[in-house]
């Protein structure tokens, strides 16, 4: 039995510290913060709840998997696991609708049919079907396998198969999404479709590689899943899982260093001189920060995959509602940009800048749970924003004045927001970095093949010994599905050593 000291609480850490303490370990958690769960955490305020962080799971048998693994209490028996359907309601730039069903292929081509013209689900479909092929080369390297070691062989082979080109009379690969939706898919309103994925995690389309056609994929064959109360309800029933299997939690404590002995980590240093020793260290917090507490050792090892950089952050608008939510509203609707070449550009471009009209996420639960009565609703609003806040002007001014134009952005799927607002709230950038500690509030995206490597992350293991990473910022990436197959990763590399190859 040993003893395993974790720096943070995000989700993957925790699934981490549970499986490790079933193993027969003795875990010890230090957060900096008061509380569990990173980047999932809920504003509570007049008897409103909204979620700040993500707000709808895909890939649910991650946390299935965790529950079975570390108790006899499925996940079900935990929190209220409940399907959105349907998935999703677009509401394209041209005003054109189209509500999704979730988890239907012949569902999503009718309505893709029905709203957009005849072709264009077909199209959609054999888009679906290129995208499994993608999944299918990649799903076990890229998610339930530590990363290979010749880990090149991901980043140089596009999985995204080639397609045939009717008038060339030969097949071609699409090197980028943006590619794929342009070649294959034509319509600008499907591509906006596509793209929104890849926007949704803060990718570039026209630099992701085309096997973020996974992104869609997933949703798709996996469905889009709610725990009623708001996601944090799966970080409490992952932390008290934690709590039952005797993991220790240390919360307002900052880790300011890994000791080393023996050329190996041999456990932590605690801001107010404390020594915590342990035999491994797993870390669960941000690239910037494990460096600072690991000294004179480089934490990814040499050959490592490129340091990602330049990720965008996210703004998140809480609004309170008067009146009741109305019946046949979806509980997501994404409200596509006016200008996509624009709110690219301005994400991602040379020159920083907040697009009024962006692509805009809109979460509206039909939960009682998270409202003080029945004539009340909650929503949330999402978009994709750059990291760093404009420097020539505070940033509350910036994202206050954003925040309002993203209420407007939001009236094309809530005609009636603004004469219903009671208050709202807004979180930005900076909040991120706090409760994450990810500079500028940078936001990790999924594990990606291709694109030489630019969309891998590091592996779980680290150029110093008996020191591992988990969560977003470590392979496999970002997003709750990946922080828990991260949790997994760590588990088996320190309960079955280097040999561990992922679950079969």
């Amino acid at each position: 039995m040993a003893r395993i000291a974790v720096i943070g609480a995000g989700m993957g850490a925790m699934a981490a510290a549970a499986r490790l303490a079933v193993a027969g370990h003795r875990v010890a958690v230090y957060e900096r913060t008061e509380t569990y769960g990173g980047a999932v955490r809920r504003l509570e305020r007049d008897g409103f709840a909204f979620d700040t962080g993500p707000g709808l799971l895909t890939l649910p048998a991650v946390y299935r998997d965790l529950f079975v693994k570390t108790g006899k209490e499925p996940l079900e028996s935990v929190v209220d696991l409940v399907q959105v359907d349907p998935s999703t309601r677009h509401v394209f730039a041209d005003g054109t609708e189209a509500d999704l069903p979730n988890a239907s292929r012949a569902g999503v081509v009718s309505a893709l049919d029905a709203a957009l013209g005849s072709d264009a689900g077909a199209r959609w479909g054999d888009f679906l079907v290129r995208a499994r092929e993608a999944w299918d080369r990649t799903r076990r390297p890229l998610l339930e396998e530590p990363l290979w070691p010749n880990w090149s062989v991901l980043a140089d082979r596009e999985p995204y198969p080639s397609v045939p080109h009717k008038k060339l009379l030969r097949t071609r690969r699409a090197g980028t999404l943006a590619e794929v939706g342009a070649w294959e898919l034509r319509d600008p309103r499907l591509v906006a479709l596509l793209e929104s994925h890849a926007l949704a995690y803060g990718l570039d389309p026209r630099v992701a590689p085309a096997s973020a056609a996974v992104l869609p994929y997933m949703e798709h064959a996996f469905g889009t899943w709610y725990v009623r109360g708001g996601m944090r309800e799966l970080a409490r029933a992952v932390y008290e899982r934690c709590v039952a299997r005797r993991v220790e939690f240390h919360f307002g404590v900052e880790v300011t260093r890994v000791l080393e002995k023996d050329g190996r980590a041999a456990g932590l240093e605690l801001a107010d001189g404390t020594v915590a020793e342990a035999e491994f260290v797993v870390a669960g917090v941000a690239p910037e920060v494990l460096s600072r507490c690991v000294r004179g050792t480089a934490v990814r090892e040499d050959g490592g995959v490129p340091p990602l950089s330049g990720l965008p952050s996210r703004i998140t608008v809480l609004v309170a509602l008067r009146g009741g939510r109305p019946e046949g509203a979806a509980h997501r609707t994404v409200v596509h940009a006016q200008d996509r070449e624009r709110e690219l550009e301005l994400l991602f471009g040379s020159s920083w800048g907040l697009d009024a009209r962006p692509t805009l996420t809109v979460l509206r639960p039909d939960d009682p749970g998270v409202v003080p009565g029945p004539d009340h609703e909650a929503i949330t609003l999402t978009a994709t924003v750059p990291a760093h806040a404009d420097r020539d002007r505070p940033a509350s001014e910036v994202y206050d004045d954003h925040a309002d134009a993203l209420i407007t952005a939001a009236e094309r799927a809530v005609p009636d927001i603004r004469e219903r607002l009671l208050w709202r709230e807004v979180r930005v950038p900076a909040d991120i970095a706090d409760a994450t500690g990810a500079e500028g509030g940078a936001v990790p995206a999924p594990a990606l093949a291709a694109a030489e490597g630019r969309l891998l992350h590091p592996a779980n293991t680290t150029g110093l010994p008996g020191l591992f990473t988990v969560g977003g910022w470590s392979h496999p990436g970002g997003g709750l599905p990946h922080a828990g197959m991260s949790g997994a990763l760590v588990a088996g590399l320190i309960v079955e050593g280097p040999e561990f190859r992922g679950s079969q």
